[in-house]
């Protein structure tokens, strides 16, 4: 399905979202959109890998690691095995790595940085959560959509 964020904007003006312009495009999707499932994970992608081991057709990961430049919360293997899952795309309050790899993967990547570091697995995070950053609130079950100009978030599909 096509779409702006834009003409998204433009049409429902202040009953949406939008996020803080922090992001950068890194996966082989520049345009998704789905149902928002969160995740807060500092400098931890256990739980990461776990989600991304369920059905995410419709869906988007939306992962706050606190803003941490750090360590990377995804590579290239996870983001075929969200891929291979359906998911439509994951966005990360945190760095990725692996960036050059990730772009061959179908799937929308929008993260702060990149960085070779990779976490340590502790098994810690919370899903289910609403999580604010960006100057917006990503609810679980609301919807987020994506492209080159940012990210729009809405109570209720648009599309």
């Amino acid at each position: 399905m096509c779409f702006k964020t834009t003409d998204l904007y433009d049409q429902y003006l202040e009953t949406v979202q939008v996020a803080a312009p922090l992001f950068r495009d890194y996966g082989g999707r520049r345009r998704f959109h789905g149902q928002i499932v969160t995740l807060k994970a500092f400098e931890d992608n256990t739980y990461l890998k776990a989600a991304f081991e369920t059905d995410g057709r419709g869906k988007v990961l939306v992962v706050d690691s606190g803003g941490s430049l750090r360590c990377a919360m995804m590579g290239d293997v996870m983001a075929s095995l969200a891929a291979e899952h359906g998911w439509e795309g994951v966005i990360i309050h945190g760095c990725i790595r692996d960036s050059v790899d990730v772009a061959k993967v179908d799937i929308g990547v929008k993260a702060l940085a990149t960085t070779p570091r990779k976490t340590v697995k502790r098994g810690q995070g919370t899903s289910g959560i609403p999580l604010a950053f960006a100057d917006v609130t990503f609810r679980p079950g609301e919807y987020l959509y994506a492209d080159e100009d940012g990210m729009v978030i809405a109570s209720a599909a648009l599309l």
